[in-house]
């Protein structure tokens, strides 16, 4: 065992003797904990790794945050605010949020439905797994977060809006269960988490809309998001993430009933060293579902995107629509672009596609925008705010694409004035 992982290791049982929170799924905490352990800090020999490398990283991690302001801060939203992975009660809608749906503590019927059935389990019958250690490390050492559940048929009036600060490297969770014909927009923001961990269950007809800004984020931050996807349930979701030194976000979706919709956006924006992850596994297992996964990288400088997307299809599965593109942009000489798509199929009667692409602007229409009198630099940034909109186009809510477009010409703007 090497010595960071020691270090954890000390790190849990401190947070074991010092935390009231680590009670809570005891045992589930130590089984995730000792699949963490065993496998250590990711490296190249890791499959799923092996661009995105883990050095050094230890439990007091200091959190880094960059000057861009909280995208969804005017946003009239349920905020929940967690600092140093604690709700801060005076600054957060808890109240009101409980008025609207069943936010819970403790030991529930509906959360043991969803708390670890989604994490930890393998997808039957598939070739290769992700290694996932910081999925496990989370839901080892998570101190707080929120365990919510939306009534049969209910329509959330406003989103839901989780603000991560704090100095300190904390861990949140969130779990939720959307019961049949249930509606909700979640949103996420904020650097002061260094791992978050979400499993969520879209029963039957059930939309969820998420949308996740980490554009203040400088130094390192892991998610993994889990969701099954019940029939004719709908569940979408968009990252904007710019400039971390080091941002890995894992998405698995299972699309458990006929006729889901699962679709994964995001857009991403690198310079200087960042180095940004997005590692996506899409599970169809019913037939007549549908699945899209779009990914749009900028990066300038030194600056390094990487994008892994599996679809997996059984074979039962028939009639499944699966589509993924991810495509770079690289401003610089420099900057670098690595992607893995990968399709595992087994039913004989899919569509089913992926493409990857990577390139310089596109000098025909930069040429174009500089004969009519456009500046090199305002120009650059009306193509790039172009190449990332397709991504930006499968949020739902037309003004929350237009939030996400105002963050992505924000980081052209100060790119223009470096």
């Amino acid at each position: 065992m090497d010595a960071p992982v020691n270090i954890w290791r000390e790190a849990f049982e401190a947070f074991k003797s010092a935390d009231a929170a680590a009670a809570i799924e005891a045992e589930t905490r130590e089984a995730a904990f000792a699949r963490f352990e065993g496998h250590g800090l990711p490296t190249r020999r890791d499959e799923y790794w092996k661009y995105t490398p883990v050095r050094g990283l230890t439990p007091d991690e200091v959190v880094g945050t960059t000057q861009a302001a909280d995208a969804f801060a005017g946003v009239d939203a349920y905020r929940l605010v967690f600092v140093d992975g604690r709700l801060d009660a005076a600054r957060s809608d808890r109240e009101a949020l409980a008025k609207v749906a069943d936010l819970s503590e403790g030991d529930v019927p509906w959360i043991n439905a969803v708390y670890a059935e989604l994490q930890g389990k393998s997808v039957e019958g598939a070739q290769k797994q992700v290694d996932r250690p910081f999925a496990d490390l989370n839901m080892a050492m998570a101190s707080d977060g929120i365990a919510l559940r939306i009534p049969s048929g209910a329509a959330l009036d406003k989103p839901i809006h989780l603000r991560y600060e704090g100095t300190k490297a904390s861990h949140l969770r969130i779990v939720m269960l959307l019961e049949e014909g249930a509606s909700a927009t979640l949103l996420e923001s904020g650097a002061g988490a260094l791992t978050t961990g979400a499993e969520i269950v879209l029963e039957d007809r059930a939309t969820l809309n998420h949308l996740r800004a980490q554009t203040e984020v400088a130094g390192k931050q892991f998610t993994a998001l889990y969701a099954r996807i019940g029939a004719e349930a709908q569940f979408k979701t968009f990252t904007l993430a710019a400039d971390g030194a080091l941002i890995r976000n894992e998405t698995q979706l299972i699309m458990a009933g006929e006729n889901g919709n699962g679709h994964i956006a995001a857009g991403v924006m690198g310079r200087g060293k960042a180095l940004i992850d997005n590692t996506v596994y899409i599970s169809h297992e019913a037939a007549h579902c549908e699945s899209r996964q779009v990914v749009k990288n900028v990066m300038d400088d030194q600056s390094k995107a990487v994008f892994q997307g599996k679809i997996y299809v059984k074979k039962d599965a028939q009639k499944t629509d699966g589509y993924q593109i991810s495509q770079s942009v690289l401003l610089s000489e420099g900057a670098e672009f690595n992607a893995k798509p990968e399709l595992e199929i087994y039913a004989d009667d899919v569509m089913c596609s992926h493409g990857s692409t990577t390139g310089a602007l596109d000098e025909t229409a930069l040429f174009y925008l500089r004969s009519r009198g456009v500046p090199q630099k305002e120009a650059e940034a009306m193509l790039v705010a172009a190449f990332v909109d397709e991504a930006i186009l499968e949020i739902a809510d037309e003004s929350l694409q237009n939030i996400m477009r105002a963050s992505v010409d924000a980081w052209m703007a100060e790119r223009s004035a470096g």
